[in-house]
């Protein structure tokens, strides 16, 4: 049911910005244009397609205390044409910022999506407001995914160095597993007869990753899995790369060799070729010291150069491939697996 708008108090602030049920009437002229996530603004012709229509405007989205809209400029505009001098709208709490993650979240659902583009921007300003947030949860805003955020994460660098982060259930999660890992380990020790819960509070874990640790310390295993501890091995949290002069770390050839053997992979056009890229890829210290005294001094630079531009896209890809795997999987179990330094996103 709507009702005249007559400013009346706002609700508390919330972390999460909730809108309103309630309608009210605006007045056109009380409101402020958005801070739109679309970097080309709004699409005239859609507008004016809105304005023919006999059809009553859905109502728009105002950001109460700017008045700002958040979402629904193409039916303001709409309303304009119209000759209209109210609009309906639901009012929505919260700081200016959390505005702007709404609009982002709204107009990558209805019936305008944004473009690549305008997610990619708009993710790149939540990094910024929203450095605590966790790759899958900025990817769950913006409608890309958690290895194309954590690439963004680490292009934009410069930010607060955390060790935990927010995840989409507004949990703290530690940015390091490895270390999370670790932590409750310690408070195992230290309180044998801790819940779960409580493990996973000290700790700053999932009570599942705690029930996880505790199980692999009743069977005489490392609490940190083998995928954690290779990546602990490749770089530390600062992102600092270990020395890699040595052979590839222990175990990635076995790894390579039961994926061969998988007939998912082996069976199939792309299966065959995905190993065959990643088997020539996989240089021995060996093999690179004899590449290396083979390369003419006048292609050096050359070398090098493209070098970068295939290690640029592998680690692209293992991002995105990344971004494809289901939220605390490799978590458990005590298989061998590839290390997963490329993206810390949680």
């Amino acid at each position: 049911m709507s009702e005249a708008w007559a400013g009346a108090e706002p609700q508390s602030p919330t972390d999460e910005p909730v809108v309103s049920q309630q309608t009210h009437l605006v007045p056109l002229d009380s409101l402020v244009a958005a801070d739109s996530p679309r970097l080309t603004g709004e699409v005239e012709e859609h507008a004016r397609t809105l304005a023919e229509s006999e059809a009553a405007l859905p109502p728009i989205v105002v950001h109460r205390p700017t008045m700002r809209v958040v979402d629904g400029m193409h039916r303001l505009r709409a309303a304009v044409l119209r000759g209209d001098d109210v609009i309906e709208a639901r009012f929505v709490e919260g700081s200016v910022q959390d505005a702007f993650v709404l609009a982002v979240k709204l107009n990558a659902e209805h019936g305008m999506p944004l473009s690549r583009q305008d997610r990619v921007a708009a993710a790149g300003r939540i990094l910024e407001s929203h450095p605590a947030w966790s790759d899958r949860r900025i990817a769950a805003v913006t409608g890309l995914s958690p290895g194309m955020v954590g690439s963004l994460r680490a292009r934009v660098g410069g930010g607060p160095q955390l060790a935990l982060r927010i995840g989409r259930d507004g949990r703290n999660r530690p940015v390091n597993g490895a270390a999370g890992r670790l932590a409750a380990s310690k408070v195992i020790a230290e309180s044998p007869n801790a819940s779960l819960r409580e493990i996973a509070s000290r700790a700053g874990i999932a009570v599942a990753t705690a029930r996880d640790v505790r199980r692999r310390i009743r069977l005489g295993q490392d609490p940190v899995t083998p995928r954690l501890a290779l990546s602990m091995k490749v770089g530390d949290d600062t992102g600092e790369r270990a020395d890699d002069s040595a052979t590839p770390p222990l175990g990635l050839e076995a790894v390579l060799a039961r994926m061969r053997r998988d007939p998912s992979l082996r069976m199939s056009q792309v299966g065959r070729t995905l190993l065959q890229l990643l088997r020539t890829h996989l240089l021995t210290a060996e093999q690179r010291k004899d590449l290396i005294d083979g390369i003419p001094a006048h292609r050096a630079a050359d070398v090098a150069q493209m070098a970068r531009l295939c290690a640029s896209r592998w680690l692209q890809f293992a991002r995105d491939v990344e971004g494809r795997l289901p939220a605390g999987e490799g978590a458990a179990g005590g298989q061998q697996q590839v290390p997963q330094h490329l993206s810390r996103g949680a």
